[in-house]
């Protein structure tokens, strides 16, 4: 099991975190998703099946790309 902390500066609302929650929890390999609209992070968690770049990509595409 993996798992990564990372800030993701568009997020403003509840409706941001409902988003991200949903989308990468479908991405394959992912356990667990927790973001967090006031300290505007997010924490995945992903199995041997996923991977970070996948999770990585999927945020840039839905447009809450993770700060570098």
């Amino acid at each position: 099991m993996q798992s990564r902390t990372f800030t993701v500066p568009n997020i403003s609302c509840g409706h941001c975190v409902r988003t991200i929650e949903r989308e990468v929890g479908e991405v394959p390999g992912v356990t667990r998703v927790s973001a967090d609209q006031g300290a505007r992070r997010v924490t995945v968690e992903w199995d041997e099946s996923g991977s970070w770049e996948a999770v990585r990509d999927l945020l840039t595409e839905i447009n809450y790309p993770p700060a570098e």
